[in-house]
């Protein structure tokens, strides 16, 4: 079935036809003469957590072979010729054969999973072979099925990690109703992961010339249910602001729709060289992998994904120090909860409500500051897991 959808659609096709070739890809630059450290994220979000902990890894461990996987297109095509010193490939399919072909082919030392990653067959064959196991910024939740009376199979796959480092300790107590007690609460590792990106040098020179003296609204990782709240407002504001709008699926369909409905001046950050930027009041970027640097030009910062889909990452703008804005799906974020609990996250329901908490705080530079001042210092109050997970592996 995959391979008749992947006719049809892109995505599906480089996930097919990637996972054809990581074992030859793997074959031809696996070293054998070197130990080897495997790091294994669903997509770009989980890359950028597990990050810390790989960059650490490869500072105390310079004589290693590092491999990183992605389940996800989205991760994999972003990241595959960046890693210059890793090998970079997709995750096989969850069977017997092919599973026990991969672990045959890289030999791993040791086996990190981030976040949510769990494969039972994968995991079998691993503990089969005495390669530990870790689980890397684990976060559990009463509903998932290891919790669950008909949740045997994942349950079994939980008992194979040697070790699971974990969000908070609401993870760490459902653990334990399990009977697993190898936990260690260590923390967010994104926490890390944003003030590394603050202190990392963000020069961009296009936003320079873009933002001039304005007052600039970056909305990143947006869908259309966002779109409905932004567009609206953006018509209708008079001159002294600018907008940055990079929208989670960059396919011409999207982009098309959003300059057809803006009624200001657009420009597409592929067309930034070409056109006068410093005259358009709205910046769309139809590309992958700028976004966590355009917020350190922003004054104020719309998350996506809190309407439908699933609220992206919060941290990435707050550690900026600048308000954030987000849709009222945002329960399921651990973050992005005791934020909005601290008043550093501002929670928008509708378009009335976007427009006025929006307005507000572009006419007072002081409400911006008190809102950024209570972000930063949240972010700062949870950095460290890298260095409590580094001290077990």
């Amino acid at each position: 079935m995959l391979q008749i959808a992947a006719f049809f659609n892109p995505k599906i096709r480089h996930f097919v036809r990637g996972r054809k070739e990581s074992i030859p890809y793997l074959q031809s630059r696996r070293n054998p003469e070197k130990p080897l450290i495997w790091m294994h994220t669903a997509s770009l979000g989980e890359f950028e957590q597990g990050m810390p902990v790989f960059e650490k890894l490869h500072a105390a461990f310079p004589d290693h072979q590092f491999l990183v996987t992605f389940f996800s297109p989205s991760g994999y095509e972003v990241k595959k010729h960046r890693l210059h010193s890793d090998l970079v490939t997709y995750l096989p399919m969850d069977t017997r054969p092919r599973t026990r072909e991969f672990i045959r082919t890289i030999r791993p030392e040791i086996a990190l999973f981030v976040k949510y990653e769990v494969w039972p067959r994968l995991f079998k064959e691993l503990h089969r072979q005495d390669i530990p196991i870790l689980m890397l910024s684990a976060i559990f939740r009463p509903r998932q099925a290891y919790f669950k009376w008909y949740g045997g199979f994942l349950r079994k796959a939980l008992i194979r990690v040697a070790h699971f480092y974990v969000q908070d300790d609401r993870s760490a107590e459902l653990l334990a109703s399990i009977g697993l007690e190898h936990v260690t609460v260590s923390g967010d590792t994104r926490f890390d992961r944003v003030l590394e990106i603050l202190e990392s040098p963000r020069e961009l020179e296009f936003m320079d010339r873009f933002r001039g003296q304005r007052t600039c609204l970056a909305a990143g990782s947006t869908w259309p249910e966002d779109h409905e709240l932004l567009i609206p407002f953006i018509n209708q504001l008079e001159e002294g602001a600018c907008f940055v709008i990079a929208p989670h699926k960059i396919d011409p369909k999207t982009l098309e729709n959003l300059q057809n409905r803006l009624e200001k001046e657009t420009v597409l950050y592929s067309n930034v060289d070409s056109m006068g930027i410093q005259a358009a009041d709205v910046l769309i970027i139809d590309t992958i992998g700028l976004l966590t640097k355009i917020y350190g030009y922003a004054d104020i910062a719309y998350v996506g994904g809190g309407f439908a889909t699933g609220l992206h990452n919060t941290l990435e703008p707050a550690v900026y120090g600048i308000p954030v804005l987000c849709g009222p799906q945002y329960h399921k974020f651990r973050e992005a909860e005791e934020l909005v609990d601290a008043g550093g996250i501002v929670v928008v329901k509708d378009p009335g409500e976007f427009q006025s908490r929006v307005t507000a705080l572009i006419k007072s530079p002081e409400a911006r500051k008190e809102i950024g001042q209570i972000n930063t210092a949240y972010i700062r109050e949870n950095d460290g897991a890298s260095d409590k997970i580094m001290s077990g592996i």
